[in-house]
């Protein structure tokens, strides 16, 4: 099985870069219900609610706002025909169809790395299909940056579109909205590290009740108005984009807050299973969706004045519980996202697209929930400071749509690689399954594109920022790695040395983290100049990310005598694990390695980086990859080894 490098310390400055060239992993397709099997102790119904509450809370409250936004431009004459509103209605319902129903459900859940899903994964079987390519490695590291963008978003304008229902209750709390948004945002994040296992067991039922509350208070208006149906016909939503001009392209922009959140279909795959999330999504979401846009269409027909549809449906008894069941149901969304752009960060760690950073596992029982504090901070600083800039969700909806445009547009095309490459179709087979959603979606990123100047600037500029922390990270790692290999010395040929002339030995067992196993670890070198000893058994260890989920049990850990007294140890970990060091090398006594755990010292080498003259990066990028080393986690932790058998041997290099 071909595999990423990632190393002895998870692609860090004392460690191999990633190999971003090489093949991916093979057997990306062979377990469609993977996530299923391993979940399925849980029982189907219990994945089918839960995934209805943390794959589709942000597609969920996108009715909060996004017929509303999508008729201002029709709404721009101060003239409102109802085939403008039909147009509008029929535009959303064909896009949730299309892009949601038969790119994400039919297509894209198919794809998955060994049960997991997400952009990550795709661009697994994407280098794999292509057999390695620098190229689609770019295109992956661009879609990790786009989802950060939408993370930051998701939640600013999840809460205050919910929150904003309480001024129709009165205008009273009118003054009030940012501030109860800012108030819940912060409760959301801070309450992070104590793990989402109890909250999710009720994100699922509220999220049902949520979604059915959506349908019911659409019905009434629906049967005053049976004519909103005609919007099934797509003639409706073609004869709009042809009808209006530049406006349609505006309201297209518009339109795509309806399909925000599909991406939460794909990535969390791995966590549900396939069948959970497409029954979920044909049987309860769709439906409840496509019903309340029906009803806000009918309300507007009746009103044209109308401002607000969503909330302007209710009866007045039924505006504050819907307020409330809006903000839950907002706090659902946003969670997810939250969830997401953590597991998106463990995999950029493995994968070495990231340093190391802290990890949190906050439950026992479940290997996905994890919290990661530095993400957490800078997402909450983030969300924060989009919510109190912009004020109100329309503001805010000028910068939603193009980082997640983006995000499908580079889905698409991965996903034609994929069909093309993988699935053994012909070119234009694949290109005839795949080039409508990609003309599709390029449609939607230019009509987003046009409100760059309105607030489309931030998910770009958020983009870009991380795009060039992560380029940074990788060509760094890469030149550090290079560097050192000038003074490196064969292991073999230091193995040999010591045979002829052996140092003094102790008892015990050494464990000596190397980024490559063919090198002797400097830590090694360090401990025989000044120590001038050696221990009775000596483990040149090196940790590897293959570019699958998890890693095959029965390759997870391997060792190969070198010498009378040295050992070289290849572990393997999926990008979806987090490495343990000290549990996974107990499995060695399976393959007649014997050794004292408690009588085993780990030596680390530590690095400590200085800015060179000539690196081959720019001086600002040099101090950007500096900061990005001293800022990443120990090791010591990030392989979960004790504290009190580390040694760690400091040396200086310039990059």
């Amino acid at each position: 099985m071909s595999q990423t490098v990632v190393s002895g310390a998870s692609a860090q400055p004392d460690a191999a870069p990633t190999d971003t060239d090489g093949p991916a992993p093979s057997g990306a397709l062979d377990a469609p219900e993977r996530a299923e099997t391993r979940h399925g102790h849980a029982g189907f119904w219990t994945l089918l609610v839960g995934s209805i509450g943390v794959v589709y809370g942000d597609i969920g409250t996108s009715p909060l706002y996004a017929f509303r936004e999508a008729l201002a431009p029709a709404r721009a004459d101060s003239i409102l025909l109802p085939e403008e509103v039909l147009g509008t209605v029929s535009l959303i319902l064909w896009a949730l169809f299309l892009i949601v129903t038969v790119k994400y459900v039919a297509i894209l859940l198919r794809m998955d790395n060994n049960g997991e899903g997400g952009i990550l994964s795709l661009m697994a079987l994407a280098r794999k299909a292509l057999g390695g390519s620098r190229v689609v490695f770019m295109l992956g590291l661009m879609g990790a940056a786009l989802f950060y963008g939408d993370a930051v978003i998701t939640p600013a304008i999840s809460v205050l579109s919910a929150v904003e229902g309480l001024k129709l209750v009165t205008p009273a709390f009118d003054d009030y909205v940012l501030p109860i948004t800012v108030a819940i945002i912060l409760a959301l994040f801070l309450v992070q590290n104590r793990g989402t296992a109890k909250v999710a067991s009720f994100f699922g039922p509220m999220t049902v009740v949520w979604f059915l509350a959506m349908a019911a208070a659409a019905l009434p208006h629906i049967t005053l108005h049976p004519e909103v149906f005609r919007a099934a016909n797509p003639w409706h939503a073609v004869n709009y984009l042809l009808g209006h001009g530049t406006g349609a392209l505006v309201a297209l922009g518009a339109v795509f807050l309806a399909v925000t959140g599909a991406e939460a279909l794909f990535a969390d795959l791995g966590h549900f299973g396939r069948r959970p999330i497409q029954i979920a999504w044909i049987g309860l979401v769709f439906p409840s969706l496509a019903l309340n846009y029906l009803g806000q269409a009918a309300l507007v027909l009746e009103k044209p004045d109308t401002s607000d549809p969503f909330f302007q449906m209710l009866p007045a008894w039924g505006l504050l519980p819907m307020v409330i069941l809006a903000t839950l149901a907002t706090v659902v969304a946003s969670q997810a996202v939250i969830t997401g752009a953590f597991s998106l960060s463990r995999q950029a760690i493995q994968l070495g697209l990231l340093p190391r950073l802290e990890i949190r596992h906050t439950s026992e029982s479940h290997a996905g929930q994890i919290y990661l504090p530095q993400i957490n901070t800078l997402l909450m600083v983030g969300v924060v400071l989009l919510a109190i800039l912009f004020k109100t969700s329309s503001s805010l909806a000028s910068a939603y749509g193009i980082a997640v445009t983006g995000t499908m547009l580079l889905t698409a095309s991965m996903t034609y690689l994929v069909m093309w490459r993988m699935w053994g179709w012909s070119p234009i087979a694949a290109a005839a399954a795949m080039l409508p959603f990609i003309v599709v979606e390029f449609l939607f990123l230019l009509s987003n594109l046009i409100k760059v100047v309105e607030g489309g600037y931030v998910p770009l500029l958020l983009a870009g920022a991380l795009v060039i922390l992560m380029w940074t990270w990788v060509r760094g790692v890469t030149i550090l790695f290079n560097k050192t290999r000038k003074t490196d010395v064969p292991l073999t040929e230091l193995v040999a040395m010591l045979e002829k002339s052996p140092p003094h030995h102790v008892r015990g067992t050494a464990v000596f983290l190397t980024s490559d196993p063919e090198i002797a670890p400097a830590a090694l070198l360090h401990n025989l100049k000044h120590n001038k000893v050696l221990h009775e058994k000596n483990v040149v260890l090196t940790v590897e990310t293959v570019d699958t989920p998890r890693s095959n049990e029965a390759d997870k850990v391997r060792i190969d005598p070198v010498g009378p007294h040295f050992y070289r140890v290849v572990m393997k970990f999926g990008y979806m694990e987090t490495p343990n060091i000290p549990k996974t090398l107990t499995l060695l006594r399976r393959q007649g390695f014997k050794f004292d755990i408690m009588a085993t010292s780990f030596f680390l080498s530590r690095r400590s980086i200085r800015p060179a003259a000539h690196s081959g990066m720019p001086l600002w990028q040099d101090r950007i990859f500096i900061t990005l080393a001293k800022n990443a986690n120990d090791a010591t932790d990030f392989f979960q080894i004790p504290t009190g058998r580390v040694v760690e041997v400091g040396t200086q290099v310039t990059v």
